[in-house]
Formats: structure tokens, C-alpha cells, sequence
């Protein structure tokens, strides 16, 4: 397991009532089911994640599996919802 930080966006900081937490695993699949279990009351914060595209240390994911990236120590997650204009 690895630590490192997930940096919340726009809606998303917006849902999760802060910019950024610190998170563990190996792979952004295991990040990302660990925030959802730690906010599964939060609805809102929920949608979000499942419209959101994921930067892992300034690559973007694009449509790889989640499982199959793997995360270092001090990676840092940036979520990006949908954005408005252009």
C-alpha cells in the first residue's frame, strides 16, 4: 500500500467540503473504492466520482481500468468532474 493525496475540483471539492485528504492504495480502483466507502453517506460527493475523469501525478487515466493503475508513494489523485463552456 501506498500513501498519497486525492485533490478534489470544482463540484467535486464543492461535495466533498474540502480541496484535498490524504488516501492509501495500490491502485486508483483501491483509492477510489476507499473514498466511497468513507463517504458513503454523501450522495452528492458519490456522483460526482462516478462522472469524474482522474489525473495520477500529472497523467491523465483516460480510459484504462482503474485497477490497472498502479500508484507510488506520494501520488497525488486529482479528480476533475465534467466541465461547463470551454
Amino acid at each position: 500500500m501506498a500513501n498519497g493525496t486525492i485533490r478534489y475540483w470544482a463540484a467535486a471539492k464543492e461535495a466533498a467540503g474540502k480541496s484535498e485528504e490524504p488516501v492509501t492504495g495500490s491502485t486508483l480502483a483501491e483509492v477510489l473504492e476507499s473514498v466511497r466507502t468513507a463517504h458513503s453517506d454523501d450522495e452528492r460527493l458519490l456522483r460526482v466520482l462516478d462522472r469524474s475523469s482522474f489525473v495520477v501525478d500529472e497523467y491523465p487515466v483516460g480510459a484504462r481500468p482503474h485497477a490497472g493503475v498502479p500508484l507510488n508513494e506520494g501520488y497525488v489523485i486529482e479528480v476533475l468532474p465534467p466541465f461547463a463552456g470551454g
